[in-house]
């Protein structure tokens, strides 16, 4: 039968460097460079995300609809538990938009200043809709993202953050550690 996701042996076929377990991921998703993404156990990647580049995704993550991981060679790397919602850009690389350079990848890099550094998403960090994700950011563990956020600098492990650019408004619980520790007792 034939459904919206891939099954196991067509992710495989796809030529990822790694695929897990319990792995969906959306026929509907555009996958550039395969043989440079990671995707570990209990993965789902839902309908029109892109993801381009060097990416390593950990275990229990959820990407959602229209979502775009532009990983280039620097990559973006996202640990367990993590959520990306709908419409989330997180770019590794990016244009300069001064005018002093040319801009766009069609042309050569002596014409450009690209800022080209990794993305590291920690985990139970949750991205809420439509967030732009900049290169070089490292969101702390636990930190959430409300939507509309505008990410270029590091959060606080543990924090909400909110607005263009991003603050931190208030610490973020931390009970949903016991929950995570009383799910990984089931396997």
């Amino acid at each position: 039968m034939i459904t919206s996701f891939y099954d196991h042996d067509e992710l495989c076929a796809v030529g990822f460097r790694r695929v897990g377990q319990n792995v969906l991921i959306s026929r509907k998703a555009s996958i550039y460079s395969p043989e440079q993404i990671e995707v570990g156990d209990n993965v789902r990647i839902d309908d029109f995300c892109i993801l381009s580049g060097r990416i390593v995704l950990g275990n229990n993550i959820h990407i959602a609809a229209y979502s775009a991981l532009y990983g280039s060679d620097k990559g973006i790397f996202i640990d367990d538990f993590s959520n990306i919602s709908s419409r989330v850009s997180i770019y590794s690389v990016n244009d300069d938009y001064s005018g002093h350079t040319l801009t766009n990848p069609t042309l050569p890099d002596e014409f450009k200043n690209v800022d080209n550094r990794e993305v590291i998403i920690e985990k139970e960090v949750v991205i809420g809709s439509t967030s732009v994700v900049l290169p070089g950011a490292i969101l702390r563990e636990g930190s959430a993202f409300g939507a509309f956020s505008f990410i270029k600098d590091d959060s606080e492990p543990w924090s909400i953050n909110v607005g263009i650019p991003a603050r931190k408004i208030k610490d973020r619980s931390k009970d949903l550690i016991h929950l995570e520790e009383q799910y990984r007792q089931l396997f």
